[in-house]
């Protein structure tokens, strides 16, 4: 855009170009940053935990502390942010799996994507096993993810593939439990899963 300088010695004007960045390109950039934030946050926690740094959140995606900020008051936003991020892609994954061909292969690989997930980390763990009450939007993704099962188990359940009498509380405390049993960073249980999937087929 064109503006306008006074000179003071003559009452000449003289025109200037300022250069301002198109809104969108700005809303771009802060998505490009935010998305890389979610994406290096997600990857520290998962193999450091929740201690590190927000300092150090920033160096390694490259940002300045300050963008982090302004993106993520602090490091608890972050780390929910990281959360509803992930449950976010495996609520997108149970709404793909409803239209797979084979409604049990896509119940009990969504089952046991759950589990192996959780073994990732205990902050994923803990995010997929407890429930999201910090504020609405949270506790909204977190019945969306549960949601999800539940209506992978009931197309299962359609199609004779899981017993007629397994309920979602029942899948639920079946992964709960096997998380919590199975600790943190351990061996994906092949055996204990596959024991499962089996008393559950119909």
């Amino acid at each position: 855009m064109s503006k306008k300088n006074i000179s003071a010695g003559d009452g000449d004007t003289t025109d200037s170009v300022v250069f301002t960045p198109p809104e969108k390109a700005l809303r771009e950039d802060a998505k490009r940053n935010r998305d890389k934030l979610l994406k290096v946050a997600h990857r520290v926690f998962t193999t450091e935990g929740i201690s590190v740094s927000m300092d150090e959140i920033a160096r390694r995606a490259g940002l300045g502390v300050g963008t982090v900020y302004r993106h993520f008051p602090t490091k608890e936003d972050l780390f929910w942010a990281v959360i509803v991020s992930h449950k976010t892609r495996l609520i997108e994954e149970a709404n793909q799996l409803l239209y797979h061909d084979d409604p049990g292969e896509a119940f009990f690989h969504y089952f046991a994507r759950i589990i192996r997930e959780g073994i990732a980390n205990k902050a994923i763990t803990d995010a997929l096993v407890g429930s999201l009450n910090k504020d609405a939007g949270r506790s909204e993704v977190a019945r969306d993810f549960w949601r999800g099962i539940d209506n992978l188990l009931i197309r299962a359940q359609q199609s004779g593939s899981v017993r007629a009498d397994a309920r979602f509380e029942d899948i639920k405390v079946l992964l709960i439990g096997i998380l919590l049993a199975t600790g943190v960073g351990g061996t994906f249980p092949d055996r204990v899963v596959s024991i499962l999937c089996d008393g559950l087929r119909g």
